[in-house]
């Protein structure tokens, strides 16, 4: 299995936010994960489509969208045209969860779907064939810096094992508390792709950080 890492631009320097992103990328991260945060979904506001764009004209990393807002289907289109390769949706905020997947996905992009915490696993499973990505969140989603959640890990291993079988590809994403403390737990329970924020942003030379991220394996 390979690690992928998705640091949270939240954490980011916002004024040196062009510096700050080719440090990601000369630090090896796979994607940039960009939270998108309305104030009524969530209890945070954020950014959107303007930023998105600027994001796109000085990184060819993939551009991991996370909406975390309500009525989605409203800006997917703006989001796309900002340059997003990946828009996550939250199955909370959604009331036609196959038909905004597919929305998303006839844009010629990837479509992922995201669950808070509490949310039961069985609330997404009927959409897999739709998604290419499945986002955890291991955090009430709104604000960065909270403590990881284990409870959350026997949902990803559930979902983890169901997939084991499946044809196709469905990446499985796990965003809040990711440290290196706490990343071979998710890891191990099945996750593949690690949002990380503090923990690389944050760190002097996050070149380290994510290498020995990416070099986590399941335990036997």
């Amino acid at each position: 299995m390979t690690v992928l890492i998705s640091p949270s631009l939240l954490a980011a320097d916002f004024t040196q936010l062009g510096a700050e992103i080719q440090r990601m990328e000369q630090a090896g991260a796979d994607w940039l994960h960009l939270d998108v945060m309305d104030g009524h979904f969530v209890p945070n506001i954020t950014f959107g489509p303007p930023l998105v764009n600027s994001v796109r004209k000085v990184t060819n990393l993939c551009l991991d969208t996370h909406l975390m807002i309500s009525e989605p289907e409203k800006y997917i289109e703006a989001f796309v045209k900002a340059g997003s390769d990946l828009i996550t949706v939250h199955v909370e905020a959604v009331s036609d969860l196959k038909g905004l997947l597919q929305t998303i996905r006839g844009f010629g992009i990837k479509a992922g779907v995201s669950l808070k915490p509490q949310t039961p696993l069985e609330t997404i499973l009927p959409f897999l064939e739709w998604c290419d990505l499945v986002l955890f969140m291991t955090v009430e989603p709104g604000f960065g810096g909270q403590a990881f959640m284990p409870e959350v890990l026997p949902k990803i291993s559930r979902l983890a094992a169901r997939l084991q079988n499946s044809p196709r590809a469905v990446d499985i994403q796990v965003d809040g508390g990711i440290t290196l403390a706490t990343a071979p737990q998710a890891i191990n329970a099945g996750a593949n792709v690690l949002v990380a924020g503090t923990a690389v942003f944050g760190q002097p030379d996050p070149q380290a950080i994510i290498r020995r991220l990416k070099a986590l394996t399941p335990a036997v």
